[in-house]
């Protein structure tokens, strides 16, 4: 596993870079989910304004204004915590044992967040000198929805975080309760409260800018795909919990590897690793989770089952022979690598939906379709996952249980509705 990219590096070229400490894998990969999907969200927008499904809306611009004075605090101070935390990198010399807890710390370099501070007020003071008028003027521009990509990745980006550390709280109440500061922290994140609020926000956006709804979804389905699969990949590569519960027909042998497990290997290894065991799994009674797969011989076995070594969260046993300061932990026992199961999924989902975006009727469609490959995906994979459960209607479902079912008779509800408009087809081949 690779926490950051200073490990990544180390292992993969043989370089350290000690500065990449700070680059967390999980959140680098997040970066260019977003990236990646606000790059397909653009294309496709651009595209229905072609076809001319979209329109531009007139926005009236004063130009030649001198620099505000909030546009001025705003630079300095974001320049300041920059340079506060990245002169500090430099200056403190166990800034980069712990960069997590460094980067949400008090502890930084004032001086430089001062100089950079000052040096970016400056710099929005003199590009706005540059543009000044002697008397400003107001012009009429017209922004097609393409040209607003860029706001929707912001919102996206800050509701999303909000709205899956929120979801994640709420899963995790007792927790929480418990120990609040400990969850003002990046670690946990629940997606689907990310897509929720996220949401919101974005019609909220689109609606205030007078940009059709259903064929702004439409555009944004295949985007949320394929950038969900792509953190995925960040989950896999930092190990950051989100895995699958354990496969009893896989055990780790002396050399720190999945192999076959023989009979009663998983018992033993209960008895081995007790404490942990009991530390572990103490909010489900002290009782594992587990199953047991055995997955064909063509396919490597880590692919049904991984001990997650050197993982961010630190979780589990010591691993033998380890001499980092972080990240010597595995787990005892293999478990389903779920977020490469998502990986797959998401990426055979995101063609799957790309191929029909010019083709499914009317506007609307594609997005319901989303609804429903989302929510069965995600279903099915949370049957061997590891999840807090919620009674609900004598069942005990998980939180993401729920909210999968709730999409999915969303989306086919959405489909039946669209399907019953005069004229319109729900999907046209």
């Amino acid at each position: 596993m690779y926490p950051n990219l200073y490990y990544a590096f180390r292992d993969l070229f043989g370089i350290e870079l000690r500065g990449l400490m700070v680059v967390n894998s999980f959140g680098f990969f997040v970066a260019i989910s977003f990236l990646i999907g606000a790059a397909l969200l653009s294309r496709e927008l651009r595209r229905k304004g072609a076809d001319g499904l979209l329109q531009p809306t007139e926005q009236t611009m004063l130009v030649g204004e001198p620099a505000k004075p909030l546009e001025l605090i705003t630079n300095f101070i974001l320049g300041f915590l920059i340079g506060f935390k990245l002169g500090g990198l430099f200056t403190i010399g166990n800034a980069l044992d712990n960069p997590q807890a460094y980067i949400f710390s008090g502890a930084g370099n004032l001086l430089i967040g001062l100089l950079l501070g000052a040096g970016m007020a400056y710099m929005k003071w003199h590009e706005k000198n540059k543009q000044k008028l002697p008397t400003p003027e107001r012009r009429t521009v017209r922004i097609w929805p393409h040209d607003r990509v860029g706001e929707f990745t912001v919102l996206a980006l800050v509701f999303g975080l909000l709205g899956a550390k929120l979801f994640d709280i709420f899963e995790n109440w007792g927790d929480f309760l418990k120990n609040p500061a400990a969850y003002f922290t990046p670690a946990g994140l629940t997606f689907y409260g990310g897509l929720i609020c996220a949401g919101a926000a974005i019609i909220w956006y689109a609606k205030k800018h007078r940009i059709p709804v259903r064929h702004l979804a439409d555009a944004i389905a295949p985007a949320l795909m394929i950038a969900y699969a792509v953190g995925r990949i960040g989950c896999q590569v930092s190990g950051d919990g989100d895995w699958g519960i354990y496969n009893s027909a896989y055990t780790i042998d002396a050399n720190n590897k999945v192999v076959a497990a023989q009979p009663g290997d998983y018992e033993r290894a209960l008895g081995t690793y007790a404490p942990y065991m009991r530390s572990r799994w103490r909010e489900y009674d002290g009782v594992p989770q587990h199953a047991s797969f055995r997955g064909p011989g063509f396919l490597p076995d880590w692919f049904f089952a991984y001990n997650y070594p050197h993982n961010v969260n630190e979780d589990g046993v010591p691993l033998a022979g380890c001499t980092d300061k972080q990240y010597c932990n595995g787990l005892p026992i293999p478990v389903f690598p779920t977020p490469l199961y998502e990986l797959l999924a998401g990426t055979g989902l995101f063609f799957l939906l790309w191929s029909l975006r010019k083709r499914v009727r009317p506007a609307g469609g594609l997005f319901c379709l989303y609804l429903i490959v989302n929510g069965i995906e995600r279903f099915l994979v949370e049957t061997i996952r590891v999840n807090n459960r919620i009674d609900f209607l004598g069942m005990r479902p998980s939180q993401a249980e729920l909210i999968a079912v709730g999409l999915v008779l969303t989306g086919a509800i959405g489909w039946i509705l669209l399907a019953r408009k005069k004229d319109a087809s729900p999907v046209k081949m």
